[in-house]
C-alpha cells in the first residue's frame, strides 16, 4: 500500500498551498471530505461486488445467460462480477444501469490495481477531477510492476507540488505511461491511426453542428497553426470576426472553395522536441507541439521533415517480436524434441503405475533397469525420426520381471501401443528420475496381476470381470483420474509456457540492450548516450544540426542543454555556435577545429542568452524563454504562451532587465490578471520558480517543466 506518511496532505495536515481563512477555508475543507467519501463509497462498491460472483449466473452457452459478444465486451475488473450486480446499484442509487456500470468498474479499479491512488484520494492529495486521467490510462496497464511503477511516479510528481489540475496531471500520466509502456503505447498508436477520420455530431446550440476530425497528433497541431496563420493575415478593415471565426471561414474557403481565396501560402509550424535516445531509435517518448507522443511517432516525423534520414538504423523497442502463447503455437522450450519425448512418456509411465497401485515394493527391478529404460526410449525416439512407426526390438528383461515399456500420454496414441491406463493425481508421484539414480525401474502396463481364478464351487457365482457395481465405482476412480491428469498436464504445460516467455521476454530485453537504439537509451548520462551512439547514428545527428531553415522548417533544430538531475533547461543551442565555443576563436582554427590544441578555459561557455538592450527580448533570448516556458507559469494553468506576446517583466522595466532570470511567459488571461487583479503578488526567482500569494494568503510556487 501507498505510505500515507510520504503524503503532505494527509487527513491530519494542510492542504500543500496551506488553509485559507473564511468561507474559502470551509470550501477546503468540503473538498477534502468529499475525496474521503469517494474513496469509502468505492471501497463499498467493491466489497459489495464480492457479493456478486459471476458463477453464481447461468452459465455460457445455456438459455438466458449473457451473450459472448456482450461477455467479451465487458472489462476485465468486470468479469467475475455478477451481470446483474449493476442493475442492482442501480436501483440502489437512482441512476441508470450505464451509470452504475461505469461506477463498479471505477470502484473495481480504485480498489484492486490502483491502490495507492486510493489511498491518495482518501487523504486528500487528489480530488474526484484526478481520477479520470489515472483510471483510463493507468489502471488498464496489464503488467502489474509497470502499472505500480507509473502510479508511483505520478502520485510522487503530485505530492512535490503545490498545485496540480488534472488536465497538469493528464500530462504527466501521458508521460509516464510512454516511458515505462512504450510497446504497448505503440501498439495503441496503430490501432487509433487506423480509425482516423472526420464525423459531425449535433451541437446544443440550435442551428449548429461539431466538425471532428480524429488526426495524428502532429498532423492536428499542424491544421490549426495553417488555420491560425491564415486567420492572422485577414486584415480588413471593419471585420468584426473573432480569430476562432476567421479560422472556421478560412478553413470552408480552403476545402470547399480553393480556387477563390487569394490567401497567401504560410508554413506551419511545429515544436519537435526529441532527446537522443529517442532520435537514436529508442523507446524514450518525445514533444511535439507540447504534447508527449510515442518515440516512433517522432522519428517518423523528422524522417518526413528530412531531419533523419531513410528508414531508422535499429528496430524501435516497440517493434520487437512478440512471443504470442496462443494455443495454436507451441512453447518457447529449450529442450530438444527427444527431451520433451522421453520426459512425456516417462510421466505417463508413473502416472499409470501409480493409478494400478503397484508403485513401490520389494519385488521392484534393480535401479540398473531405469538407464535400460532410458536408453530404449532414446533408441525408439531415433527410430522414429528415420524410419516408418515399427516397434524396435526389446532385448528380455531379467528372469522373472515384464520388460519396461512407456505408453504414450493420454490423447497421443501410437502405431502398435496400447492405451495409457486412466492416470492419479500428479501429487502422489516421485520427480522425475534421471539416468544412475536410485530410483525403481518402471513395468510394462501388460504385467499388471490378474485376479486370482476361483476353485470353489461358490465361485461360479461370482460376477464377470468389469461388471458388477465395484466394477462401476473403478471406472468412475478412473475418469476422474484421468480429468485430473489432463488438468495437471495442462497445468504442467503452462509452467512450461510460462517459463519460456519468461526467458524469451528476457532475451528480448538484454538483445535490445546491446543494440544500437538500446545502449543510448539505457545510458545513465547524456553524455554515454553520445559515446553509445554508432558512427551511422552520429553523422545523422551531425547532419541534423547542420540543417539550417527551409523545406519545410520555420527554423533550424537546436539542442536543449538541460541539467540531468532536475531536467531545468540551461541554453539552447545550434552546430556553429558549438564549434565556435570548441576552438579558441582564432581564424585559422575557426577553418579547421580538429587541430586547435590551445587552451579553452577562458573562454565563455555555454549559458542563457546575454541581457537585452530596450525593452523587447532579443531573437535569441524569446527562443530560450519560451523553450523554458512552453505554457502559462500561473499555477494550475496549461494555456499556451501566445507566440506574437505574452513575456512578462517580473519587474517591471526599466528597474528589471530584459533577461532570462526576470522574464516569466503567461496566457493573456494570467497576464492580464498578475497586473490588474487586486491583492495578488508574483514573484521570480532567479531558477525560475514562480510563487503566487492570493489575497487570502494562499501560497503556490510553479517550476518551468523539466525536459
Amino acid at each position: 500500500m501507498f505510505d500515507t506518511a510520504s503524503l503532505p496532505g494527509a487527513p491530519a495536515g494542510a492542504p500543500s498551498v496551506g488553509w485559507a481563512s473564511g468561507p474559502l477555508g470551509a470550501v477546503q475543507a468540503a473538498e477534502r471530505e468529499i475525496s474521503k467519501q469517494t474513496a469509502i463509497r468505492a471501497r463499498a462498491v467493491a466489497e459489495f461486488a464480492a457479493t456478486r460472483p459471476a458463477w453464481a449466473d447461468r452459465p455460457a452457452g445455456t438459455p438466458g445467460a449473457m451473450s459472448a459478444e456482450r461477455r467479451a465486451a465487458r472489462p476485465e475488473v468486470l468479469a467475475e462480477v455478477s451481470e446483474w450486480a449493476a442493475h442492482e446499484l442501480a436501483v440502489a442509487l437512482s441512476r441508470t444501469t450505464t451509470a452504475a456500470e461505469n461506477l463498479l468498474e471505477r470502484s473495481l479499479t480504485l480498489v484492486h490495481r490502483l491502490p495507492r491512488t486510493l489511498v491518495a484520494l482518501e487523504c486528500g492529495v487528489i480530488h474526484d477531477g484526478h481520477l479520470w486521467h489515472l483510471l483510463e490510462k493507468v489502471g488498464p496497464i496489464p503488467d502489474l510492476t509497470t502499472r505500480a511503477r507509473v502510479e508511483q511516479e505520478v502520485l510522487d510528481w503530485v505530492v512535490g507540488r503545490s498545485v496540480t489540475t488534472p488536465p497538469q496531471l493528464a500530462g504527466k500520466v501521458r508521460r509516464s505511461v510512454l516511458r515505462h509502456d512504450a510497446e504497448a503505447a505503440a501498439q495503441r498508436l496503430l490501432t487509433a491511426l487506423r480509425k482516423r477520420g472526420v464525423s459531425v455530431r449535433p451541437d446544443q446550440r440550435e442551428g449548429m453542428a461539431v466538425f471532428e476530425a480524429l488526426l495524428a497528433l502532429p498532423e492536428a497541431q499542424a491544421l490549426l497553426d495553417a488555420l491560425g496563420q491564415y486567420a492572422d493575415a485577414i486584415d480588413e478593415p471593419g471585420d468584426t470576426r473573432s480569430r476562432g471565426q476567421k479560422m472556421a471561414d478560412c478553413l470552408l474557403d480552403l476545402v470547399l472553395r480553393p480556387g477563390e481565396h487569394d490567401h497567401a501560402a504560410v508554413q506551419a509550424r511545429l515544436t519537435l522536441v526529441a532527446g537522443v535516445p529517442t532520435l537514436a531509435g529508442g523507446a524514450a517518448p518525445g514533444e511535439i507541439g507540447g504534447e508527449p507522443v510515442p518515440a516512433e511517432m517522432v522519428r517518423a516525423l523528422a524522417r518526413a521533415l528530412g531531419l533523419l534520414p531513410g528508414a531508422p538504423s535499429s528496430p524501435p523497442a516497440a517493434s520487437f517480436p512478440a512471443h504470442d502463447l496462443s494455443p495454436d503455437e507451441p512453447p518457447v522450450e529449450t529442450w530438444t524434441a527427444a527431451m520433451r519425448s522421453a520426459d512425456e512418456r516417462w510421466w505417463a509411465e508413473v502416472e499409470a503405475r501409480a493409478l494400478r497401485g503397484d508403485w513401490g515394493g520389494a519385488d521392484d527391478p534393480p535401479p540398473d533397469e531405469l538407464e535400460r529404460w532410458w536408453a530404449l526410449e532414446s533408441a525408439r525416439d531415433q527410430l522414429s525420426r528415420t524410419a516408418p512407426p515399427v516397434a524396435p526390438p526389446i532385448a528380455p528383461p531379467p528372469t522373472g520381471q515384464a520388460a519396461p515399456t512407456a505408453p504414450p500420454p493420454t490423447g497421443r496414441a501410437q502405431p502398435g501401443r496400447a492405451p495409457t491406463t486412466p492416470p492419479a493425481p500428479e501429487s502422489a508421484l516421485p520427480a522425475p528420475p534421471s539416468p544412475g539414480s536410485s530410483a525403481t525401474t518402471l513395468p510394462s502396463p501388460d504385467s499388471a496381476p490378474t485376479p486370482p481364478v476361483g476353485d470353489g464351487p461358490d465361485d461360479e457365482a461370482s460376477p464377470a470381470p468389469g461388471t458388477g457395481s465395484w466394477a462401476d465405482a473403478d471406472r468412475a476412480v478412473d475418469e476422474a483420474g484421468a480429468i485430473l491428469l489432463d488438468l495437471q498436464r495442462a497445468m504442467h504445460s503452462a509452467g512450461r509456457a510460462v517459463d519460456g516467455a519468461r526467458r524469451a521476454d528476457a532475451d528480448d530485453v538484454e538483445a535490445w540492450q546491446d543494440s544500437a537504439a538500446g545502449r543510448p537509451s539505457t545510458a545513465a548520462s547524456t553524455l554515454d548516450r553520445l559515446h553509445a551512439l554508432a558512427d551511422e547514428q552520429r553523422q545523422a545527428l551531425a547532419h541534423l544540426l547542420d540543417r539550417g531553415a527551409g523545406r519545410g522548417l520555420v527554423d533550424r533544430p537546436r539542442i536543449a542543454v538541460v541539467d540531468e538531475l532536475t531536467g531545468a533547461l540551461l541554453c539552447l543551442t545550434d552546430s556553429d555556435e558549438l564549434r565556435r565555443h570548441a576552438t579558441c576563436g582564432a581564424r585559422r582554427c575557426r577553418r579547421d577545429p580538429a587541430r586547435c590544441d590551445h587552451d579553452l578555459s577562458g573562454r565563455p561557455g555555454l549559458g542563457a542568452p546575454a541581457p537585452t538592450d530596450g525593452y523587447r527580448p532579443g531573437a535569441a533570448l524569446d527562443r530560450f524563454v519560451r523553450a523554458r516556458d512552453p505554457r502559462c507559469r500561473f499555477p494550475g494553468c496549461r494555456r499556451r504562451v501566445p507566440r506574437g506576446g505574452e513575456l512578462d517583466h517580473d519587474r517591471p522595466w526599466p528597474e528589471g532587465p530584459t533577461s532570462a532570470g526576470n522574464l516569466v511567459g503567461y496566457c493573456t488571461g494570467h497576464h492580464r490578471g498578475k497586473h490588474q487583479a487586486p491583492g495578488w503578488r508574483h514573484h521570480l526567482a532567479a531558477d525560475g520558480t514562480l510563487t503566487v500569494a492570493t489575497p487570502t494568503g494562499l501560497i503556490a510556487t510553479t517550476a518551468p517543466p523539466p525536459f
